[in-house]
């Protein structure tokens, strides 16, 4: 009998293998005697739902430039993958901070369970600036953790180093566009490019381009297939990004996790938005500019919802961002006819664009 007939490829039973190798390694890190609070609320975190998007772009970068599918590489693969789980959670807890969110995944946010637990116990100071304050070191615990993994997964030394170039950049790049979204905010922009480079930074390039990057480096991937997977990660990066806009405003909640119309209640400003405004404007509708930079200013109330989500479809915004998206998709995908992929790589990254950019998800 086949190794394969025993024991699964790799490529077959991913999210599986990713979700024990994270177990595993949270489960070595919480042997260490070091505030179990923080270490159980970001394993809580971590493992709790998540699609695992960026470990999947990153596994089948190494997979289209050659990768085993099975064997000790393909297990430090993805033990080495976990650090983009971890990478992400830090994302996420930092960025429920800067947005005020109250949810994430269907429970409170890390600052408001914290909040919420300094109440409980009456303990000095203010609740809030406590909860802020565990939530930025669940946030660096998870950054630093994030590195650990990579380093600690077994890769052999050229791939490791190989790896480290788009580590570093897809880290610098995330906290770029952070702070651009926030400066955007800051400076109340309403720039449709600023918003999609903000997409591109914060989003895209920790998302697809730079995972992609991160698994065809570790295979010793050729530059121009390289090159080939972050121009399909780029634009589909992009796009997934414009479909969470569009999910943050019309999402079903039990889908995303979020309440729904909460970009609207924070006065995010998207693409969508931005996209809204131009459209306003040229139609000469100083009523819906007047009502869209309300929502933007201080946030839409719940009765005010409704109207601005109207508002989005009667201008036309939602049927253009549809489009761009669309359009970065397909762009996407003829990128990957420019390099000589796996076949079977070429076909999961085709599915993986579709789901990415899927209206329900």
């Amino acid at each position: 009998m086949s190794l394969t007939a025993v024991v699964p490829i790799v490529d077959d039973d991913l999210p599986r293998r990713l979700g024990e190798a994270l177990d595993e390694y949270l489960a070595l890190r919480r042997d260490v005697d070091l505030a179990p609070e923080l270490v159980d609320a970001l394993s809580d975190l971590v493992l709790r739902g998540g699609k695992r998007l960026r470990p999947t772009f990153a596994w089948w970068g190494w997979r289209a430039a050659g990768g085993a599918a099975l064997g000790p590489d393909a297990d430090a693969v993805v033990r080495a993958l976990v650090s983009l789980e971890l990478l992400q959670g830090c994302a996420l807890v930092h960025d429920d901070v800067m947005d005020r969110s109250a949810t994430r995944r269907g429970r409170p946010t890390a600052h408001h369970a914290f909040a919420a637990r300094h109440r409980r116990e009456r303990w000095a100071g203010d609740a809030a600036h406590y909860g802020d304050c565990a939530a930025i070191l669940i946030g660096d615990l998870a950054l630093v953790w994030a590195d650990d993994a990579l380093v600690t997964a077994g890769l052999p030394g050229p791939a490791l180093a190989r790896a480290w170039r788009p580590w570093q950049a897809m880290r610098a790049e995330m906290m770029a566009g952070q702070h651009l979204d926030l400066l955007g905010g800051a400076q109340r922009s309403e720039s449709v490019e600023a918003g999609l480079r903000v997409a591109r930074l914060k989003t895209a390039a920790y998302t697809v381009e730079r995972p992609l990057h991160l698994g065809a480096a570790v295979a010793d991937a050729p530059p121009d297939l390289v090159g080939c997977l972050r121009s399909y990660g780029r634009d589909v990066g992009v796009a997934f990004q414009l479909r969470d806009d569009l999910l943050g405003v019309f999402g079903d909640p039990e889908l995303t996790g979020k309440p729904v119309g909460e970009d609207l209640r924070e006065g995010k400003r998207t693409p969508l938005m931005a996209t809204a405004l131009d459209l306003a404007r040229a139609a000469g509708r100083t009523d819906a500019v007047r009502a869209l930079r309300h929502c933007l200013e201080g946030g839409a109330c719940d009765e005010h919802l409704a109207e601005v989500r109207a508002l989005l479809v009667e201008l036309g915004a939602v049927a253009a961002i549809e489009e761009r998206i669309a359009a970065l998709t397909a762009s996407g995908l003829r990128a990957l006819d420019d390099g000589d992929l796996l076949p079977a790589a070429r076909d999961h990254l085709v599915g993986l664009a579709e789901r990415a950019t899927a209206r329900k998800r």
